[in-house]
């Protein structure tokens, strides 16, 4: 047959590669027309350039097929394990409705997984899947997530309809976003609310953290061309406000003492990451923390007598947030 040219073979050789298939030089010699030696070169070519393109795929030799095959880079793939935890982990969270959970889901798993471990990772969560069950909102909005993101990104004042669960009514803000949380089935975004009568809506007008607002509950939103900016001093810290928030009530920083006298001093340490044990005591022990709002005493009323909070005070100006 005709010898075919380099660019045509390369780009053949390219797309039976990312579909999976194997490349023999016998086969591809006798196919295209021309020496073994010529393919080995536009392998070498291949290799070089998925290399240089920064792909997480490396072109290698597998001497069980006797081919040449496209392989995720040990360097920077996932592996089996990683894959299964990463992929339990978004389903515990049931953070999204099936429509926006599973092509996540799938697509991380045959993206990620190795082609010879494919199916049993898959069989590993289809029963999760089956009995996956969605958050009681029905709503999808990972979209919206990422323009809540290049807001906070790009400081974009945001104007939002909420609906506020609490009063069953619906509310227009404009509002500073700073950053995106979540917590327990939710994500939230945290900013500070612009044109707001603080001595009349706030139980704290001296209250200077941000509001937390539910993503879900954001019923309409609205990026605008007005920008705010942060002095970087006070600029906010998602990691740090996250270890102090974890039940996402707004409200002041506070520091609490607390007593606890149940059986894992551990799970509570990671409920609350700001914990310090300060002693120990013959019943349990006594612990400092910080945490915003009044969210960590209605946790703490749940505990029963396991928790008891000796004392708490705010923090004047947010502290280290």
């Amino acid at each position: 047959m005709a010898e075919t040219d380099k660019n045509t073979r390369i780009l053949e050789l390219h797309t039976m590669l990312t579909r999976g298939e194997c490349l023999r030089k016998k086969d591809l010699a006798q196919r295209f027309g021309v020496t073994e030696k010529s393919i080995q070169r536009d392998i070498e070519d291949l290799r070089d350039f998925f290399t240089r393109s920064g792909e997480p795929r490396v072109l290698a030799y597998d001497a069980k097929e006797r081919a040449y095959v496209l392989r995720a880079d040990k360097a920077l793939a996932l592996t089996n394990s990683e894959v299964l935890a990463v992929a339990k982990i978004l389903l515990e969270s049931r953070s999204m409705v099936k429509d926006e959970m599973f092509p996540i889901l799938d697509k991380l798993v045959r993206c990620c997984t190795p082609k010879e471990s494919l199916k049993q990772v898959q069989s590993l969560i289809a029963n999760e899947k089956f009995h996956y069950v969605e958050p009681h909102h029905g709503k999808a909005f990972v979209e919206r997530l990422w323009v809540l993101g290049t807001a906070v990104e790009k400081q974009q004042v945001l104007e939002i309809a909420y609906h506020r669960t609490h009063k069953n009514d619906t509310v227009t803000r404009r509002i500073q976003p700073v950053g995106i949380l979540f917590s327990e089935y939710y994500f939230y975004v945290a900013a500070f609310i612009e044109g707001i009568d603080k001595q009349e809506c706030f139980d704290n007008p001296e209250d200077k953290s941000p509001t937390i607002y539910r993503v879900d509950k954001i019923e309409k939103l609205k990026v605008t061309a007005e920008h705010f900016s942060v002095p970087y001093k006070d600029r906010f810290q998602e990691g740090e406000m996250r270890k102090r928030i974890q039940f996402m009530y707004g409200g002041e920083l506070q520091r609490i003492r607390f007593a606890y006298t149940g059986p894992s001093i551990e799970a509570v340490l990671d409920r609350l990451p700001t914990a310090k044990i300060e002693k120990q005591t013959e019943n349990g022990w006594i612990c400092t923390a910080e945490v915003f709002g009044r969210g960590f005493e209605l946790w703490a009323n749940g505990q029963g007598e396991y928790i008891k909070i000796e004392k708490s005070s705010s923090i004047r100006n947010g502290g280290s947030v």
